[in-house]
């Protein structure tokens, strides 16, 4: 299947027009519509995201990836092969952490196919597009094997502990694991404390409180209210984590 991921909004015609290349090249593969509105032109807070996201698909999904703000520019577009799955899109960091946590036998292709028109401002379509409808098709991989360490961000913490996307409730989703929060700690977020819960119900109404979201990152949410609102959250905001005993509020 194709997995969209991109940061095109949920109004307008891009994801359309993408949509229509892959029907174009591999018209039998379903496509999934997994985001359209991941962190804007932010390609660090994306992966953390995509990281997280792509666990639940089966193998062989190719993940159509477009969150490129520096589409048009010499910046390369890349093939990854990682945990059975495909990703194309952008070399801008965005499978920074589909490398870093995959196993050893991830591999990483500069792409150096190229249709007769390309729009300068519109990769996704013109190629990334193309290029998963080759895949799918089973032809070569029409990209340069490149090193593993090729175009990588080392310097990108294993952790990102900042909101990297609030979804439509206004919850905020974290670049934190829970594997690195143990529940008794406390994450705060400007100048405020909050308490880990399993879920909304095991607060009081219009209290906020973190819990481990069903994909396996810190949340940080109000039970029945608005956390980016509640404690005027966007993305970037940064956060820390304490193992100090401290009032939920």
């Amino acid at each position: 299947m194709f997995i969209l991921y991109s940061d095109f909004g949920l109004e307008g015609p891009y994801t359309g027009q993408v949509k229509a290349k892959l029907i174009e090249s591999a018209p039998e593969v379903p496509i999934v519509d997994l985001m359209a509105d991941a962190p804007r032109q932010n390609p660090q807070a994306a992966a953390y995201l995509l990281a997280a996201y792509a666990l639940g698909f089966p193998a062989d999904s190719i993940f159509i990836c477009v969150i490129d703000p520096g589409v048009g520019s010499d910046r390369p577009g890349v093939i990854v092969k990682a945990n059975d799955h495909w990703f194309v899109g952008p070399s801008n960091g965005l499978f920074e952490l589909i490398l870093r946590r995959a196993e050893s036998d991830a591999k990483i292709w500069e792409i150096d196919w190229q249709p007769d028109t390309v729009s300068a401002t519109f990769h996704g379509r013109d190629i990334f597009a193309p290029v998963s409808g080759i895949l799918a098709n089973g032809s070569p991989i029409p990209g340069i094997e490149r090193p593993i360490d090729w175009e990588r961000q080392n310097e990108w913490p294993d952790e990102l502990a900042e909101v990297i996307y609030i979804d439509n409730y206004g919850n905020a989703i974290t670049g934190l694991r829970a594997s690195f929060v143990k529940p008794s700690y406390a994450i705060e977020i400007n100048s405020v404390y909050l308490e880990n819960a399993v879920t909304y119900s095991s607060v009081p109404s219009g209290q906020a409180f973190w819990y481990v979201n069903s994909n396996g990152l810190i949340e940080i949410a109000v039970n029945k209210g608005n956390a980016s609102k509640h404690l005027n959250l966007n993305i970037g905001t940064k956060i820390g984590v304490s193992d100090g005993a401290h009032s939920s509020n």
